[in-house]
């Protein structure tokens, strides 16, 4: 039996600019960190060759090519796991819908489960390529390739992108800063759950349209790199704001007047710079307030259900490898 955990991201800045048909014309940059928010991957060989999966459905085939759940489908087939295994899928919060990028979390923790049940060793970097081979090249999804960087490295990263490949950068935060950042963000549940497929393929169909205002976004991620480094935090947190004001323009489903009731509303409470996680239309809401403030705004906001979280360093990792005590 192998056990994987892989962690959700939070995108603070440059989210758009890492499609592929923007960034290898004009380059991208995205500045994300993965949270102590998890999904886990179980893969355990049965003594039939039946495939079992499970998830919020149960799935039980003879032959991979049969399988629904397109992720497990795909990662089976470039694995070459064909039979004889049941695989779970588990989340520390509801996958589907939140702008976390568990799509590429659950992509990602799924080849390194199954590179490991085969005895094969990925690296990082060959987890994220091949997260993004299946779901950008195999199934063809309008997305872009940040997530499945984040949720294979971990920590928090500024990822940049450009015709010739793309580069990883650790971003090593003194802790006093890093812990005062933490402090500083809160993530809200909007109650609004949304597929992005259909707000990526306008935002990706929109790219040459918005092309001047993805490179201000880009700008906009190396300036937020900048100060984080520096401990200017406030000013980070006004770079979050200008960049929801560039990125809820970029398709005409990225908000609603619902999210910006919210966000109205902690602005006025006293948050200084937000954003909705992800492609937008709902799932989290993710704000950067001042701790002084934030009582304030949890009672402004005290209809929504706040999640707590913290920076994860590792990113996707074997929890349990059963094979190792034999």
């Amino acid at each position: 039996m192998i056990i994987t955990q892989t962690p959700l991201r939070l995108s603070f800045l440059g989210g758009g600019t890492d499609f592929e048909d923007y960034y290898k014309v004009e380059g991208g940059a995205v500045l994300s960190a993965a949270i102590n928010k998890n999904v886990y991957v179980i893969v355990k060989e049965r003594f039939d060759d039946m495939i079992y999966i499970n998830y919020s459905k149960k799935e039980i085939v003879d032959d991979v090519g049969k399988l629904e759940h397109d992720l497990v489908r795909e990662a089976m087939k470039l694995t070459g796991v064909k039979k004889g295994v049941e695989i779970t899928t588990l989340a520390d919060i509801p996958a589907d819908g939140t702008g976390l990028g568990s799509s590429s979390s659950i992509t990602v923790g799924l080849l390194q489960a199954l590179y490991t049940y085969r005895g094969e060793i990925a690296t990082q970097r060959d987890l994220a390529d091949k997260a993004c081979h299946i779901e950008i090249e195999r199934l063809q999804k309008p997305i872009g390739r940040q997530d499945q960087y984040i949720a294979a490295f971990g920590n928090m990263r500024f990822i940049s992108f450009n015709g010739k490949g793309i580069e990883v950068e650790n971003i090593e935060l003194a802790s006093e800063i890093k812990r005062k950042l933490e402090s500083c963000l809160l993530l809200f549940y909007t109650g609004i759950s949304r597929k992005a497929d259909g707000i990526l393929s306008e935002q990706k169909d929109n790219i040459k349209q918005n092309s001047k205002m993805l490179g201000e976004l880009k700008e906009l991620a190396y300036e937020a790199k900048k100060l984080l480094l520096q401990g200017e935090l406030d000013k980070f947190g006004e770079a979050i704001h200008d960049g929801w004001a560039l990125k809820r323009r970029f398709a005409s489903r990225i908000t609603s007047s619902a999210i910006d009731e919210i966000y109205d509303t902690a602005r006025k409470a006293g948050v200084i710079g937000g954003k909705i996680t992800g492609a937008g239309g709902g799932g989290f809401f993710l704000f950067y307030c001042p701790v002084e403030k934030q009582a304030k705004v949890r009672e402004a906001l005290g209809r929504l259900k706040e999640l707590p979280f913290r920076f994860q360093g590792d990113g996707s990792k074997v929890i349990f490898n059963y094979r190792i005590g034999l």
